[in-house]
């Protein structure tokens, strides 16, 4: 490692680790304790959504949170699709995205640490050279890994990742760690990790809010039509839970879910009403059929939005958990959650030391 780290890029073994969300609650806390940042996301995996892609909304919003000035906000080099792969295969895209890469990055002074945010996985860009591992040897910068946790096997993607990245490795951070087995991963991974020379920054437990996706992300991924509750969109749902059994089990089995989508058949009114007299941030029907009118007033008197499917109750919920899969970090109180973890796991003055700041 070199003594001065200008550069700090935030990679993952997986996609939907929690790149982003390391983004922001690590700026918070460098920007606490002084330290100048500059952001960037050379490579991006480009999602076309009919909002734009992906990859510019990402970019927005961290520069946006981060309150970020256009000069400390580096370019995007390239989104990746299948377009962008066949033109570099078939020879008609001779870039050279490196020598981008020195040009807008490593040229142009910005700041006193640049966070560079790593696409999909460790692999993602190999074939332009824009790799973590190839960006890290270019701009001479130390990576950070964030991983999200679910098993002890875990530990394989690591210690491939150390083999892959090597001393540039300045640590890692072991998200999503269900509470009640904190304290045994705690004590048993992290001591293994360290004693193979990978630093652990911090042991983040799992947070039902990080994982939780807003309405407006449901009524666009099931192209919902939004019955009642238009004004409440931005409600985040945490949990999800399927109405098909008798009246009285749905009362106790709703009772234990806080803040949840409940996924029932329009025909279902029973089950509909006792959703509506618990911790229910929407209701969803399926087989398009309408509620009666007191379920909709009720649900409207209760700020409760209803939306109504035109799926099969099993499809329906194959694509809200696909949702829960893929969250992205673009609600504040997201942001606000995350930098609260951080604050209270993440060891800064460690990671400063790695990167000789």
């Amino acid at each position: 490692m070199t003594t001065s780290v200008k550069y700090l890029l935030i990679g993952s073994v997986e996609t939907y680790s929690g790149k982003s969300a390391m983004v922001l609650g690590l700026s918070n806390q460098l920007k606490q304790q002084g330290v100048d940042i500059a952001y960037g996301k050379p490579l991006d995996v480009c999602l076309h959504t009919p909002y734009g892609t992906v990859a510019e909304e990402d970019v927005k919003f961290i520069s946006e949170s981060l309150k970020l000035s256009e000069n400390l906000v580096a370019p995007t080099l390239l989104a990746l699709d299948e377009v962008q792969v066949q033109k570099k295969l078939l020879g008609e895209d001779q870039t050279n995205y490196q020598q981008l890469l020195i040009q807008h990055y490593l040229q142009v002074p910005r700041g006193d640490l640049m966070l560079l945010e790593g696409a999909g996985d460790l692999h993602a860009g190999n074939l332009f050279g824009l790799s973590l591992a190839q960006m890290a040897e270019v701009l001479d910068g130390g990576v950070l890994l964030v991983h999200r946790y679910k098993s002890l096997l875990s530990v394989e993607g690591l210690l491939s990742a150390k083999q892959l990245v090597g001393d540039r490795l300045v640590g890692v951070v072991i998200n999503e760690i269900p509470l009640e087995q904190l304290e045994n991963v705690n004590h048993t991974l992290r001591e293994f990790l360290e004693a193979q020379g990978i630093p652990v920054l911090a042991m983040l437990p799992k947070h039902d809010l990080l994982r939780s996706v807003s309405v407006r992300e449901l009524v666009k991924q099931l192209k919902a039509e939004v019955l009642c509750g238009n004004e409440r969109l931005d409600l985040l749902v945490e949990n999800l839970a399927i109405g098909a059994m008798n009246v009285n089990s749905a009362v106790k089995y709703f009772r234990k879910r806080r803040n949840k989508a409940v996924v029932t058949g329009g025909d279902r009114v029973e089950i509909q009403q006792a959703a509506l007299e618990t911790s229910t941030q929407c209701l969803i029907l399926t087989g398009q059929l309408p509620p009666p009118s007191f379920i909709r007033n009720r649900a409207e008197e209760l700020e409760i939005p209803i939306l109504s499917v035109d799926l099969d109750t099993l499809t329906t919920v194959e694509i809200i958990n696909r949702t829960f899969g893929q969250i992205r970090i673009h609600h504040p109180l997201k942001v606000q959650c995350i930098s609260e973890l951080m604050s209270n796991y993440f060891d800064i003055n460690r990671l400063l030391s790695q990167i000789g700041l």
